[in-house]
């Protein structure tokens, strides 16, 4: 299980921005999951609020915003959502040629907080 260790380094992270802000409390935190990050969501937002615990984000709401698989099929020159991860041809012309524009990163977009 990554997220447990994906959600300590953003942790440290918030912490960071958190402290240099000159906040007393985060109390949002919106996260956006890459459409390939493998990263599971549940399990994600249990690790979050466990790494929290006794930080400044202690309590805070996490916003989870998962990106669509999106593949550009140069065949039919349009962008296409893939239904799932495992198929990748286009379910327009049916080419195998889809370039990949989601990602597989995980980014904090934005915190709120308490001054």
């Amino acid at each position: 299980m990554h997220e447990i260790t994906l959600c300590q380094r953003a942790l440290e992270l918030i912490e960071q921005q958190a402290v240099a802000s000159g906040a007393r409390r985060v109390t949002g935190v919106w996260l956006h999951i890459g459409a390939f990050s493998c990263i599971e969501i549940d399990a994600l937002t249990f690790c979050f609020d466990l790494v929290c615990r006794g930080s400044l984000a202690e309590g805070c709401t996490l916003h989870v915003e998962q990106q669509q698989a999106e593949c550009w099929c140069p065949s039919c020159q349009q962008y296409v959502t893939l239904l799932s991860l495992r198929v990748r041809r286009c379910p327009q012309c049916q080419s195998d040629q889809l370039h990949i524009v989601a990602d597989d990163g995980m980014q904090i977009q934005r915190l709120e907080i308490e001054e």
